[in-house]
């Protein structure tokens, strides 16, 4: 009759793991969360002082798995190896953060909240995605550095993070004390992305709360320093991300982006109603790839119709900001990660007198 498999002979096995650096599994207490159940399963998890240590530790987790597994009356095995946050002062100095970033948002005080060192916040959304939203939050952010203002650019659209390639930074932020980011810096921007956190192409797949977490954390734990106004490039659309800034955050008030066609402009109006709702002012509209010139002719077309922004701007009372003209040097240069507005031009001109405004309405 085959013996069941107690907790004290599993422990036991752990102690036969010898570590490359001394002492074995059990006597580092590195075992946590040790169950057999009457199946004859094992789980446990192997738990290191910090990220690098665990990565050390792999070999050590195969071999616990291993002689563990060899046990009488295991049938199956599970072990997980994890890492807790690091101490401060842990992490080296230029070394990527070690933040969890995604994780569930930590408790703050009941009501809309101010962002220490930062003066203003503007948030740019859109209805839709497709509609340059994030090419004209960098260059926002660029043309008002360019006059002056201490300026941030926060990439909020977690799932689509496009900021780091516009602003030309392939850095990673620091944290020099392992609970602190250090931002980027491009074109006279302090620039802090979800992006820059992640290999280019890697997916972020969460839910809600972790959004809400992670956002908290791109918020108030970068070092942002002394900001006139932070840009916020929003996800597209009306969800978790725009709703936890309007209900957590005091917001200087949000711009939004919309191209001139019907359909763009359909889901425009639901964001502006969303800010109504969240009680977030609008400080106008923009109407973006408003107008082609052709190179090679002059022709001046509306591939998307044109004036349509403008008109809805007057129809429901809010400013228009201007109109931003569609053209190949945009994307280019966004493309490049030097945005257009650092250059001269029509573009460059377009953004330049938003900005202007912004600034001259006590916005930015």
């Amino acid at each position: 009759m085959e013996m069941a498999v107690t907790r004290e002979d599993v422990v036991k096995a752990l102690k036969s793991v010898n570590l490359p650096d001394g002492g074995d599994l059990v006597s580092r207490d590195l075992v946590r969360a040790l169950t057999v159940d009457s199946s004859g399963a094992v789980r446990f998890v192997l738990e290191a002082e910090s990220p690098a240590a665990a990565k050390a530790l792999e070999p050590a987790s195969k071999a616990a798995e291993a002689v563990v597994a060899q046990l009488e009356g295991v049938t199956g095995v599970s072990v997980v190896l994890t890492a807790h946050s690091p101490a401060p002062g842990g992490a080296s100095a230029g070394a990527p953060p070690d933040l969890k970033v995604g994780r569930h948002p930590t408790g703050q005080k009941a009501g809309p909240q101010s962002v220490p060192g930062i003066d203003r916040i503007l948030l740019v959304g859109s209805g839709k995605g497709g509609v340059g939203k994030s090419t004209v939050s960098a260059n926002l952010a660029v043309a008002l550095a360019r006059q002056g203002r201490k300026v941030g650019l926060l990439d909020a659209d977690i799932y689509g993070p496009s900021q780091p390639r516009m602003m030309g930074t392939t850095k990673r932020p620091a944290s020099p004390d392992g609970k602190t980011i250090e931002p980027l810096h491009a074109h006279g921007v302090t620039l802090m992305s979800i992006g820059s956190l992640l290999k280019e192409a890697e997916a972020v797949v969460w839910r809600g709360p972790m959004l809400m977490g992670a956002l908290q954390q791109l918020l108030g734990e970068v070092a942002w320093g002394e900001l006139d106004v932070l840009v916020i490039d929003l996800p597209p659309g009306t969800g978790d991300v725009q709703l936890t800034l309007g209900q957590k955050y005091n917001l200087t008030g949000a711009i939004v982006v919309s191209t001139p066609q019907d359909v763009a402009l359909l889901d425009a109006r639901r964001a502006l109603d969303m800010f109504r709702k969240l009680k977030v002012p609008v400080l106008g509209l923009i109407e973006n790839m408003s107008t082609y010139i052709c190179p090679q002719c002059g022709h001046e077309a509306h591939l998307f119709g044109h004036g349509g922004v403008a008109a809805e701007a007057e129809t429901i009372g809010v400013p228009f900001l201007g109109a931003l003209p569609l053209e190949l040097e945009t994307r280019l240069s966004g493309d490049a990660g030097k945005p257009v507005a650092t250059e001269e031009g029509s573009a460059s001109q377009a953004y330049a007198d938003i900005a202007r405004r912004l600034i001259g309405d006590g916005f930015a």
